[in-house]
C-alpha cells in the first residue's frame, strides 16, 4: 500500500489536539464540523508549533529543527528541514498549489490535503502519487478562519465528510508562520528543479536549511521577509540517481535565484514593481540560494549559488546597537 500523507499527517493532529497549551495553539469546532487549529492568528503559536506546522504540511514524512546558523558571520535562528521522501513530502504535500478562493476569502492551500483534491493535477502526475484518505488536512496562510463555504469546498474537492476536514492556520505575520514558511526550503528547491525539466522522482533524499524571518507586523512586509530568507539565504542538499553527470551539471547551475534578472534586491519591493502580482516576476527568483546535488551514479557533487548577507540584513531590518 502506498504511503498516505493525511493518515501520517493525522498522528501529529491528534497529537498536537491532546495538548494544544505545549504549542500554543487554540482548536476549535467550526459550525460546518470542520476542525480549525490556530498556529498563529490568534493564537501565540511560537517556534514549536511552526516545527509542527512543518511537519504536518510535509504530510510527517519530513522532520524540521529549529537551530542556530552562521550566514558568513551573521548568526540566525533557522531551521533544518530533512526528508527520506522528498518527491511526495514536498511536491505532493508541502507545495503551496492550492487556490483556496470563495466569494469573500482567499488563500493558498498547502499539505497532505492537496494529494486528494490532486490540486495540481499534473504536479501529481510528474510524481505518479495520489492519496486515498477519509480525513483531510490542510494548511492554510492566512490572516482570517476560513469561512463555513471555503471549508464546505474544500471536503467536496477532498471527497471526504467536512466533520474529518483538519485547517492548520497561520498570519505570516506570526512567528509560527514564518518558521513554517521557512521551513519550505528543501520543497522549494525541489520544486525549482522539476521546473527546470529535472524528474523529481530521481530525488532519493533531500536536506536543507533557511534562516526564519523576525516578524513584521504588516503582511505584505512578513510576506517579503519570509521569502527572502529563502532566496539569500537558503541551502539545499540532494542526493539524485541520473544518468547523464553533464545534464545534471547544467540543471544544478540554472537552479538558484541568483539566476533570475530580478535577483539582489528584497522580494517586497520586487513584488511591489509588479504591481503585486506574482505572475509578473521572474520565476527563476523561486529558489533557494544555494544548492548542493550528489549523484550516486558517479559520486560527484555539484554546487550552484550563493548567500547574499547584504539583502538578508536589509529586508530582515537588523541593524546595530
Amino acid at each position: 500500500m502506498p504511503i498516505s500523507v493525511n493518515k501520517k499527517a493525522m498522528k501529529l493532529v491528534q497529537d498536537a489536539m491532546s495538548r494544544p497549551e505545549e504549542f500554543g495553539l487554540t482548536t476549535f469546532k467550526d459550525s460546518s464540523g470542520a476542525t480549525i487549529i490556530d498556529a498563529g492568528i490568534k493564537a501565540t503559536g511560537g517556534y514549536s508549533a511552526g516545527r509542527l506546522v512543518t511537519e504536518i504540511c510535509m504530510g510527517n514524512l519530513g522532520k524540521a529543527n529549529i537551530t542556530y546558523m552562521d550566514y558568513e558571520g551573521l548568526r540566525l535562528p533557522s531551521i533544518f528541514v530533512d526528508t527520506d521522501y522528498p518527491a511526495i513530502s514536498t511536491l505532493g504535500a508541502q507545495f503551496a498549489g492550492w487556490r483556496i478562493k470563495t466569494e469573500k476569502y482567499f488563500a493558498m492551500g498547502s499539505g497532505p490535503a492537496r494529494a486528494l483534491a490532486l490540486k495540481p493535477k499534473e504536479l501529481y502526475q510528474k510524481i505518479a502519487y495520489e492519496d486515498d484518505s477519509d480525513e483531510a488536512v490542510l494548511v492554510l496562510e492566512t490572516d482570517a478562519y476560513p469561512p463555513l463555504e471555503a471549508l464546505e469546498y474544500i471536503a467536496k474537492e477532498c471527497e471526504v465528510q467536512v466533520q474529518n476536514l483538519y485547517v492548520l492556520v497561520a498570519s505570516t505575520s506570526s512567528l509560527a508562520g514564518s518558521v513554517q514558511i521557512s521551513g519550505r526550503i528543501v520543497e522549494a528547491g525541489i520544486h525549482k528543479l522539476t521546473e527546470i525539466g529535472f524528474d523529481p522522482k530521481r530525488i532519493l533524499y533531500g536536506c536543507g536549511y533557511a534562516p526564519i524571518a523576525p516578524i513584521h507586523p504588516k503582511s505584505a512586509k512578513a510576506m517579503g521577509r519570509t521569502n527572502d530568507a529563502l532566496y539569500y539565504g537558503g541551502f539545499t542538499y540532494y542526493t539524485v540517481d541520473f544518468e547523464d553527470d553533464q545534464k545534471l551539471k547544467e540543471i544544478v547551475a540554472k537552479a538558484p535565484s541568483s539566476t533570475a534578472r530580478d535577483y539582489g534586491k528584497p522580494f517586497y519591493e520586487i513584488f511591489k514593481a509588479a504591481n503585486f502580482d506574482f505572475y509578473q516576476i521572474d520565476p527563476n527568483l523561486f529558489a533557494p540560494a544555494v544548492f548542493a546535488v550528489n549523484n550516486i551514479r558517479t559520486g560527484v557533487t555539484y554546487t550552484a549559488g550563493k548567500m547574499n548577507l547584504s539583502v538578508l540584513r536589509q529586508t530582515m531590518g537588523l541593524t546595530e546597537s
